[in-house]
């Protein structure tokens, strides 16, 4: 960091600009010497890599490590409040009650009784239970038929219902991996192959599956918004891409080999067949995508309002154009299958999404919410020299975050008045001009994205970040940590299911442990997380903003 520098002090208003210019210029070098130099270290690397050596090591000093970078504006986000104790024992429910006498022979002769004093003390009972079935066997000589006595429900093959669902909670819910779950299970006295317990986590969940496909329709269909976010997973060893959807009552994860636009189509779609159209909507989407005369001209004379499936709609382009450039392709694709999503009935419609800037999430939300943190961040990451810029930097983040406080208040009494206030609080934040460039241009970007950040002005209930989804993303990380990830088709469809249910029944409030354990054994007491999604969300009125003139959303 280099000294301060007192523009003030200087009386000359074209000396004060030219050192102005020159503060910007070495505030422009830096930042490219540090860009410079981390690329020629990556570059270092890959040789290295490609001759068959090693890159630069990682020696760790005898020193303390230097702190890492931070980007989390989670601490101006969050304001402190007091901590507030709750009464956990309250919420207990008494499995049995025991009670305690007094020695009498401790007792002094005056002593009286006075009742009791309750105290209520939390224990958990984890034993294995083996159990030899005794099944009465019949021989009918008329029929020359044996007949068994039938196994208890849940209790097919060699393991009963706690086992099967204590495994499925432990993996998807808890995080373990196979080898400590089965370390876990042989300390308890349970014998059990690494085989079979993969079989229990990845085959004959067909009930599950359904289920979650039924939470993913009730899901899309209980609010007009969804929070949706991405990140990496790995399959068989191969990168792929797992997309999560998500609101107050739901969670889905879906895991697809690319992270383009089609792929959050399909689960937005839950996984139905693709669809094209093109109308004039689709070419609105292509105004901006380079494409020659003659293509935009056929575009138009194919521009009918029909539908196609993904094998005719391909077919019909590679063949008129086959020499099409890649990303012109996937940008035709792309326009015709938002067209035809946002024509298609029988499905929930996504009105707005909350995201990040993500390119793949344009076009498919009439509407989307931009999340305050994410901005945030970037402003985060300028790392000036100057103590000058610093402080300009210093004094705007907090103005930032002082106007995401008001956002919020907002939130909790929306009127007409405050919401044009708002507005007009945002024009005049981000016109501000520091004479610091890159504080200056970032401010320039975020004035750009108004519409989107300000969102929240036109639809009070949806949140101002992402945070909910990219807590959901999270979960995947620390399993891919754990557990690497799945091989087959079968284990990516067990990660998503039983990923999707363990955090829907977190929302609803439900045991996923209890959840699985009755659906194994049969028992059905706890109704389909489907319908208590459409129950709560009958109950919290996550749509309250979108007035009847909403109902069919033009795009």
């Amino acid at each position: 960091m280099l000294e301060n520098v007192d523009l003030s002090g200087i009386q000359d208003e074209n000396a004060r600009q030219l050192i102005v210019r020159l503060l910007n210029l070495i505030e422009a070098v830096s930042t490219d010497l540090r860009n410079a130099q981390a690329e020629n270290q990556r570059l270092r690397d890959e040789i290295n890599r490609l001759k068959g050596e090693q890159g630069k090591p990682k020696i760790k000093a005898n020193a303390a490590k230097p702190p890492r970078v931070d980007y989390s504006s989670e601490k101006e986000r969050r304001k402190p409040r007091p901590h507030q104790k709750q009464a956990k024992k309250a919420k207990l429910e008494i499995h049995r009650e025991q009670t305690l006498a007094v020695d009498k022979a401790s007792l002094p002769p005056d002593a009286e009784f006075k009742g009791y004093e309750d105290v209520v003390v939390q224990d958990i009972i984890f034993r294995a239970d083996n159990v030899c079935f005794h099944k009465e066997k019949y021989w009918a000589p008329s029929t020359g038929q044996t007949l068994l006595a039938p196994l208890p429900l849940g209790y097919e093959g060699q393991f009963g219902p706690g086992l099967k669902a204590l495994t499925v909670t432990l993996y998807f819910g808890g995080g373990m991996s196979e080898p400590k779950i089965r370390e876990l299970y042989e300390n308890m006295g349970a014998q059990i192959s690494a085989g079979q317990l993969s079989n229990l986590l990845v085959k004959g969940q067909e009930e599950f599956h359904v289920e979650k496909e039924a939470v993913c329709e009730a899901g899309l269909g209980s609010s007009p918004f969804q929070h949706i976010d991405q990140t990496g997973t790995r399959v068989n060893g191969q990168n792929q891409h797992c997309t999560i959807v998500c609101n107050p009552l739901y969670t889905i994860y879906t895991t697809t080999p690319g992270k383009d636009r089609l792929s959050v189509l399909d689960v937005l779609r839950n996984g139905r067949a693709r669809r094209f159209r093109l109308n004039e909507e689709a070419l609105g989407y292509l105004e901006s995508t380079p494409l020659a005369r003659g293509m935009r001209l056929w575009l138009w004379g194919e521009c009918d309002d029909q539908e196609w499936d993904e094998q005719t709609f391909v077919e019909r382009l590679d063949t008129r154009w086959p020499k099409l450039g890649v990303p012109q392709r996937q940008a035709i694709l792309s326009a015709a299958a938002v067209a035809a999503y946002h024509a298609e009935g029988g499905i929930p419609l996504v009105r707005l999404l909350v995201c990040d800037d993500a390119p793949q999430f344009n076009w498919i939300a009439v509407e989307m919410g931009l999340c305050w943190v994410h901005e945030g961040r970037h402003y985060k990451k300028l790392m000036p020299v100057f103590v000058h810029h610093l402080k300009l930097l210093s004094d705007f983040r907090k103005q930032f975050w002082d106007f995401y406080d008001e956002l919020l208040t907002y939130q909790q009494q929306p009127t007409p008045q405050e919401s044009a206030r708002l507005d007009r609080e945002f024009d005049r934040l981000f016109s501000t001009c520091t004479g610091y460039d890159a504080l200056d241009a970032r401010i320039a970007k975020t004035r750009e994205k108004k519409a989107s950040l300000l969102m929240v002005l036109k639809h009070p209930e949806i949140p101002l970040h992402n945070n909910p989804v990219e807590l959901e993303a999270r979960r995947r990380v620390r399993k891919r940590d754990v557990s690497f990830g799945p091989r087959t088709p079968e284990g990516v469809r067990a990660w998503d299911t039983f990923m999707s249910l363990a955090a829907t029944a977190r929302k609803l409030g439900i045991s996923f442990y209890r959840y699985i354990h009755d659906r194994i054994s049969k028992a059905n007491q706890i109704p389909s997380l489907a319908s208590l999604i459409k129950a709560r969300a009958s109950q919290l009125r996550l749509d309250a903003s979108w007035s009847a003139a909403y109902s069919t959303p033009s795009f």
